[in-house]
């Protein structure tokens, strides 16, 4: 059981470390090329921070704890709205460009809804009970494939917008061969401290008698966001408005699409009916998001906000914690 509890801390302290290796690597080939930081917020960030959720949910898939899956990656969208942006703007104001509150946020959105009907409606699977089926899994990837086309086209819209290199920058330009190693030894260690984090999971919930779900809502979700948590904070302390909020949108849409999909392509996953308030929590999330970008004379989410942000993310821990 100590073994169990130290592999379960130890994976974390990998994973998360791991990841801003992977972030920092990937971040500064990015720099090399001139990148704009909302596409680097949408796509290199995003697929980086969300690299841990990646592992835990593929491990968890392949070893049949769905509930840990599903509930990581559920915990994980609400934490990253209500406790990252909330967090993020409480260190400081986030401005919010136009095309992220007409377009990411409602992709965002429509993902949930998306996968939500996936799972209730159960369209392509053959089991009884509900399910994420393995087509539905690749009707996931296929809005991936989707959105990464559209990342694609948006980045060749923002030509103009190149990063600013002068200054205090949040990203480091390192050689390229240094890059490519820590994006080499970030995902080396991303895979060793996912499965340690999975393998702890189980035996704590198994110990404990609590389900896989409610620490894949929980312990997991929260843990593996620290990496966004980290990123967002440190781009909104720095002004980098656009690569905090695309870093979490970016996550959001990566996680349903790209890490749900994958995991039920490999596995179907079955769907526990309690999921449903969880996709309930993460619409009502997106929306007051969106309540928050328009309220007010520019779009922005205001240190107020945040502030409310948190608190209804810790009232939703607590009915967690009572739910069981």
């Amino acid at each position: 059981m100590i073994l169990a509890y130290s592999l379960f801390v130890i994976g974390f302290i990998i994973l998360i470390k791991s990841a801003d290796w992977l972030v920092d690597g990937a971040s500064s080939i990015a720099k090399r090329y001139a990148i704009p930081e909302l596409v680097i917020g949408l796509t290199i960030v995003s697929f980086g921070t969300s690299m841990p959720e990646l592992i835990v949910n593929v491990l968890a898939s392949l070893n049949g704890s769905s509930e840990l899956a599903i509930g990581n990656i559920f915990g994980s969208n609400i934490a990253n709205i209500l406790l990252i942006l909330g967090a993020s703007a409480l260190v400081k104001p986030l401005p919010i460009q136009r095309s992220i509150y007409y377009t990411e946020i409602p992709i965002s959105l429509v993902a949930t809804f998306m996968v939500g009907f996936l799972a209730n409606a159960n369209l392509f699977g053959r089991s009884e009970g509900l399910a994420i089926s393995r087509i539905d899994g690749l009707f996931l990837l296929l809005f991936f494939g989707l959105f990464m086309t559209y990342i694609y086209v948006v980045s060749k819209d923002k030509k103009e917008e190149l990063m600013d290199t002068s200054g205090e920058s949040s990203m480091e330009m390192m050689s390229m061969a240094k890059s490519l190693v820590l994006i080499a030894v970030g995902l080396a260690g991303l895979f060793i401290g996912g499965k340690w984090i999975v393998d702890g999971a189980i035996v704590i919930a198994t110990s404990f008698g609590l389900s896989e779900s409610f620490i894949g809502l929980t312990i997991i979700a929260v843990g593996t966001s620290l990496p966004e948590l980290v990123t967002s904070v440190m781009a909104a302390k720095k002004g980098k408005a656009d690569m905090a909020i695309g870093n979490v949108i970016g996550s959001n849409i990566f996680n349903i699409f790209w890490i749900l999909g994958l995991s039920a392509s490999i596995k179907s996953l079955p769907f526990n009916e309690l999921n449903n308030d969880d996709i309930l929590m993460l619409i009502f999330s997106n929306t007051v998001l969106i309540f928050a970008v328009i309220n007010g004379k520019k779009p922005a989410v205001s240190r107020f906000e945040g502030m409310v942000f948190v608190i209804i993310y810790f009232s939703y821990i607590t009915y967690l914690v009572m739910r069981g």
